[in-house]
């Protein structure tokens, strides 16, 4: 994954301060998406995790999307796994990092909604400042649980590369997509309730 562009740091923008989210989004229109939000529908196909059937590779760059539609503020869904699926995750150290992390993240403008972290990869929404990168939020993320984890285990490989992620519409439900993500847990026969799952919970709350 390529790092961050002059003036940045791996959490984002180094001068960023005192942005508010934007109560509503604001809409192109029609013409002006054009082919370039056709072009990014084709790219983006279920991309949400892999309970959801996707076995396709992970993406290192960054294509075009839908993002292109909204004024200044995309929600994202995100999941990333670690390497061969190793089950290195679902402990408090990695929590607590993963915290840190959102701290940082949050810290530049951008907002990590919802997360919930499985034993093998994470899923999480997010919102990025209007001149913030998504790709540089992710490696914040996975860089201080890596730092955190290489406490125990010098020299442990734990990313695959890349990333899912899903640029969410206006007419998708936030609520409705965290209700599904949230009961992971559930599905995979870890616990009998979501809400037993401690790897989990909300950064910031974000308006849709």
């Amino acid at each position: 994954m390529k790092t961050g562009e002059e003036g940045r740091t791996a959490c984002g923008p180094t001068a960023w301060c005192g942005w508010e989210w934007p109560h509503t989004v604001r809409p192109y229109s029609v013409a002006r998406v054009g082919m370039a939000a056709r072009r990014a529908a084709l790219q983006i196909k279920s991309v949400y995790n892999v309970e959801f059937g996707m076995n396709k590779p992970m993406r290192s760059r960054r294509p075009p999307r839908l993002v292109r539609v909204y004024a200044d503020a995309p929600l994202y869904f995100v999941t990333f796994c670690t390497k061969n699926r190793k089950r290195l995750l679902a402990s408090v150290a990695v929590h607590e990092a993963f915290l840190e992390a959102a701290g940082k993240v949050n810290t530049f403008g951008n907002a990590i909604g919802c997360y919930v972290i499985m034993p093998d990869h994470i899923h999480l929404f997010i919102r990025i400042a209007p001149n913030g990168r998504l790709a540089q939020a992710i490696k914040c993320i996975r860089e201080t649980i890596t730092k955190r984890l290489r406490r125990e285990l010098p020299g442990l490989v734990v990313w695959q590369a890349g990333f899912f992620d899903h640029a969410m519409r206006s007419a998708e439900s936030y609520s409705e997509k965290w209700a599904y993500v949230r009961s992971n847990p559930v599905r995979a026969g870890l616990v009998k309730t979501a809400e037993e799952w401690a790897f989990q919970g909300e950064v910031v709350s974000i308006r849709w």
